[in-house]
């Protein structure tokens, strides 16, 4: 792989992409350039716009700025914005079936509509929540989860927050990210085999005083206490 004066990045199969390609067919595989895109993770925000001009056996890969990854989209710098947006345009949909439910006659009490929450909302508001708990864009989810609690306790808007997990019977959404990754991170120091095991037990330094990576507290939290 190099690098042309324009920018273009072109990928030879006498190089490194040759053990892919064998890898491909010892297991009988075809690598498709039509589904394969291209992305790059960077902290310049000059370039987030530009498309890359990437070549996978001649065949030019369609450069995707918002990528989806085992349900997670990123984004340039990992901050999970277009993610967080995309979560919490979820949750306002489930939060209006939820409405419905609280304003019918059959059977809407407190205990149905915290079962509700827990499986339409609280469900799609925790997806993969270790990756981006340390988000700076979590309060995106935090506003629809809210409404939630609002519509289970049956509360006025002028309610102050902090009685809302108490009325409710859920624990604070901050607090359950915490306990899931808190959860995460015991499990990946019991496998020895796992490629991430030293990131958690050798911490790296911290290069960018804007970012909270996990690592930084790591200090256990009992929700149920």
């Amino acid at each position: 792989m190099h690098t042309s004066p324009a920018g273009t990045l072109i990928w030879h199969n006498q190089l490194g992409p040759a053990h892919f390609y064998h890898g491909c067919r010892q297991w009988r595989l075809k690598p498709s350039a039509s589904k394969t895109i291209s992305n790059v993770f960077h902290l310049h925000n000059t370039s987030a716009t530009r498309k890359l001009s990437v070549y996978l056996d001649g065949q030019r890969l369609r450069h995707e700025c918002h990528p989806t990854y085992l349900g997670v989209t990123l984004d340039h710098t990992l901050t999970y914005r277009e993610h967080l947006a995309k979560t919490a345009g979820k949750l306002k949909n489930q939060n209006n079936l939820l409405m419905k439910l609280a304003g019918s006659t059959w059977g809407a009490n407190a205990h149905t509509l915290r079962s509700s929450a827990l499986a339409l909302c609280y469900s799609a508001a925790e997806y993969w929540t270790p990756v981006w708990s340390c988000s700076a864009h979590t309060r995106q989810v935090d506003v629809q989860l809210n409404s939630t609690v609002h519509l289970i306790s049956g509360t006025l808007r002028s309610t102050p927050l902090p009685w809302l997990p108490v009325l409710s019977n859920i624990e604070p959404s901050a607090l359950r990210r915490k306990a899931a990754t808190d959860k995460l991170v015991k499990k990946i120091i019991k496998h020895d085999s796992w490629p991430i095991q030293p990131d958690i037990l050798n911490l790296p330094l911290l290069r960018l005083t804007s970012r909270k990576p996990i690592w930084l507290d790591l200090q256990a939290v009992d929700i149920k206490s």
